[in-house]
């Protein structure tokens, strides 16, 4: 300030920034930041903070700040008139390849990722992966309620793969491509791809792929249009890569697939949700199992394999969330809850939990499966196994479409995690009481955006309750498109409209090992192993100890790496 202005001031009696009362005014406007401060997620990771390690997370932001990456924040989330024409799906799909070839992609692909708790099967896989897959393993059929024949049918209409050792028999059979089809017919694989009327083989084989994926192209712009033809699109794409899922064969090749790729991202530690929509089929019989232990047996054997391999050898395991279809009636649920027990009396080291999947607010809600919950609850005690709810509750910002309150039924359900959980910042209660019972919110903005469930794909609500103490983790759900990794989920969550730090994104990744269900655990243990962090006893408390020290090799080496960068300018 001039000196004039400053005589000026005096003589008017304007207070000066050095007096007195003016000092202890800004004083307590600085202890009000701090206090605040406190409550946020990553409070008590900031305060013990290496050296090292803050000036690391310091590089990592003069990365992002600096423009030494080669896409913008905005390529995902503008307001520009090219974006607001695309949708959050178009607009992935765009900058998949770009945000790849970015400095900070570079970086966060070395950052050790803890455990991956929101993956469902059915979403991990690339699509090409499982086409390729069906076309290598001999005697897959695909077969169909009625013929494809318009292009209607070739974008909509239900098919399914199964296994048959008699092809012979089919050969002579119509196609699935003309209308003398008969319904359910097992068409031989070869033989309905080289009969594809758009090509043949090759034709074949991009339309199975495109069939597999939620393709960038959905039309409609109203946002409800949108992502009710985007869940739709997904619906059918489940049933597809399931069928195909519930044949042994395609099911290791699949599950080592998907291990390599997630310890190959850093991920040590995941919960794959599955939806046991077919019955399963071993190697070589048409007879089908009449329960999914043969499933948990596979699953267990490849893990197992995998964790001995040189790839494998610090991946710590994998384990199986259970998932039903909200579609499913009263009856259906309950032969799905049996055959869940089942699974866990013989296999309980697979199965870690249960939940219920489907679009919120077109097929039933959570509170509408109260009841038989609490018969499920009945029979787990009566069977003499502990099977944890972990539930979504995947309330949607849609315009006109009201509130499902899952989010309460999760809550007073005794979930302990929450999957998606959209709209917990517009509950002010829940969200206080999800902090006191130690839920966990698992996250996946990008699947989120992609889905149309958010405004934006930004997910802007995760920033709210990052700043509120609420423990979050980020997962990634990206149907098709073979993102296993959590380097997807956190390049955005940097890039994005949140500009998150370092210190947030290592705080969800801590959160992800803490909620992790490495072991059953009764509701006490789980809570005190929640409680106590790295200063337990037992499995949880020694990975985070680990995850800890992966967490500070990290920083060292960003701080070697970068050197020449200079964070105090």
């Amino acid at each position: 300030m001039e000196a004039a202005d400053i005589e000026w001031e005096l003589e008017e009696g304007i207070p000066q920034v050095d007096d007195p009362f003016i000092q202890q005014y800004l004083k307590g406007r600085d202890s009000l930041i701090l206090e605040e401060q406190k409550q946020r997620h990553d409070s008590n990771l900031r305060k013990t903070l290496t050296p090292i390690a803050a000036t690391a997370c310091k590089i990592v932001s003069k990365v992002r700040d600096r423009g030494l990456t080669s896409i913008g924040s905005t390529t995902l989330n503008d307001d520009s008139h090219t974006s607001e024409a695309l949708g959050p799906s178009e607009m992935l799909h765009q900058a998949r390849d770009r945000m790849k070839n970015t400095e900070l992609w570079k970086i966060l692909q070395k950052m050790p990722k803890g455990s991956l708790l929101h993956a469902h099967m059915d979403t991990m896989l690339d699509a090409d992966f499982i086409v390729n897959q069906a076309f290598t393993t001999a005697g897959i059929h695909i077969c169909a309620p009625s013929a494809l024949v318009t292009q209607k049918d070739f974008e909509e209409a239900p098919f399914f793969f199964q296994y048959s050792s008699r092809s012979t028999e089919s050969e002579n059979e119509p196609p699935l491509w003309t209308s003398n089809y008969k319904p359910q017919t097992l068409i031989p694989l070869q033989k309905a791809a080289s009969s594809f009327p758009n090509g043949s083989e090759a034709g074949f084989r991009n339309w199975l792929t495109s069939r597999c994926i939620v393709i960038p192209e959905i039309s409609g712009r109203h946002q409800n249009c949108r992502a009710n033809k985007i869940w739709d699109v997904y619906t059918r794409a489940m049933t597809v890569i399931n069928s195909l899922l519930s044949y042994e064969p395609i099911l290791r090749s699949c599950l080592r697939h998907m291990f390599s790729q997630f310890a190959t991202d850093g991920i040590r530690y995941v919960e794959l949700r599955n939806v046991f929509l077919f019955p399963y089929r071993r190697t070589g019989s048409e007879t089908p199992e009449e329960s999914y232990s043969e499933w948990c047996s596979v699953f267990q054997d490849e893990l197992e394999s995998f964790k001995n391999t040189e790839e494998g050898k610090a991946f710590y395991g994998a384990r199986v969330i259970w998932t039903s279809a909200r579609i499913l009636s009263n009856k259906d649920m309950a032969e799905s809850m049996m055959n869940c027990i089942l699974a866990k009396k013989d296999f309980p080291d697979v199965i870690c939990g249960f939940d219920i999947v489907g679009q919120d607010y077109r097929t039933r809600r959570l509170g509408d499966f109260v009841p038989i919950m609490f018969w499920f609850r009945k029979l787990c005690v009566e069977e003499g196994v502990d099977i944890p709810f972990l539930f979504h509750a995947t309330e949607c910002q849609l315009y006109g479409v009201p509130s499902s309150h899952s989010l309460f039924d999760a809550v007073l359900l005794g979930t302990r995690r929450i999957g998606d959980g959209m709209l917990l910042h517009d509950h002010p209660l829940l969200t206080e009481l999800v902090k006191e019972k130690r839920i966990l919110l698992e996250r996946c903005p990008i699947s989120s955006g992609s889905r149309e469930l958010a405004n934006s794909i930004g997910c802007p609500s995760l920033g709210s309750l990052l700043s509120r103490g609420v423990p979050v983790s980020l997962s990634n759900d990206v149907f098709g498109y073979g993102w296993n990794g959590l380097t997807p989920e956190l390049w955005h969550a940097l890039q994005g409209p949140e500009a998150l730090e370092v210190t947030d994104i290592a705080m969800m990744i801590e959160n992800s090992v803490r909620w992790s269900c490495y072991e059953d655990q009764s509701t006490a243990e789980w809570l005190s192993g929640i409680r106590e962090g790295v200063l337990g006893k037992g499995v949880k408390a020694n990975r985070l100890r680990e995850w800890y020290a992966d967490f500070q090799r990290f920083c060292e080496w960003i701080a070697l790496e970068y050197a020449e960068l200079d964070v105090d300018d």
